[in-house]
């Protein structure tokens, strides 16, 4: 069992009021600086950046999580992590399907790049990424678990398109062993006002800029050999889909 630094909630500039300067390769790049080991890109509805960030966290000895952060039917953001860079892209091919199209304005919610490894602009998506799809938590949910993957509810702690905000309390359907906050310091008072008992709370920046990303703070334990990103993706995955154990340990 070893301890991994983490943070699995990071947009690049491809998610709309995402900063044009937090590409893939420069995220990874910070992120090996302020010692982060496990880091998941997360843009609004889309995987598309993806393949730029593997190829570039693997240049910085980054473990690379291919993910998204799911807008669902009732807008609630969903984090949605995949195994494998082949099912994140899959997974975001099943989520393009059930995008409502609406223009992005450049001039409000900023430009929607995708890139290269090496910072080259390789395209752009014309339609805004961050308004709801017609993916409800429970197809969401479904979806992510159907390709290998694990989805949370994203920042129960925030008004914006939290869960506890949006729906008054977290579903008893679909059961979520793990949920995120965005402040670790409000765990307790979380856990004893939505009766968390054993879920699992991970904290994660939600980073739309480079210097909002995480600093190596918060960690994870897992079966994992640290030379092989696969085992750890594996691990991560196992981890994410149950509830802590009853001392709490893991």
């Amino acid at each position: 069992m070893r301890a991994f630094s983490y943070d699995l909630h990071i947009h690049s500039c491809l998610s709309p009021c995402g900063d044009d300067e937090a590409t893939p390769n420069s995220i990874a790049g910070l992120a090996s600086l302020i010692g982060l080991e496990i880091l998941a890109l997360t843009d609004h509805n889309t995987t598309r950046n993806c393949p730029a960030f593997f190829e570039a966290a693997a240049r910085y000895g980054i473990i690379p999580v291919g993910g998204m952060e799911l807008t669902t039917s009732e807008d609630v953001h969903m984090v949605c992590l995949l195994p494998t860079l082949e099912a994140a892209m899959d997974f975001g091919a099943e989520v393009e399907k059930r995008r409502i199209l609406v223009p992005n304005r450049r001039e409000i919610f900023g430009n929607q790049r995708i890139l290269d490894a090496d910072d080259v602009v390789i395209g752009e998506e014309e339609n805004l990424l961050i308004n709801a799809t017609t993916l409800s938590l429970e197809e969401g949910a479904a979806l992510a678990e159907r390709f290998g993957g694990v989805a949370f509810p994203a920042h129960i702690d925030r008004e914006s398109n939290g869960i506890i905000a949006v729906l008054g309390s977290l579903p008893e359907s679909p059961y979520f062993p793990t949920v995120e906050l965005h402040d670790g310091t409000l765990e307790g008072r979380y856990r004893r006002e939505q009766n968390l008992g054993n879920r699992r709370v991970i904290v994660s920046s939600d980073a739309h800029r480079l210097e909002d990303l995480s600093e190596a703070e918060h960690f994870l334990h897992l079966e994992a050999d640290p030379t092989d990103p696969q085992s750890v993706r594996d691990a991560l995955m196992e981890l994410l889909s149950r509830e802590r154990s009853e001392r709490g340990a893991d």
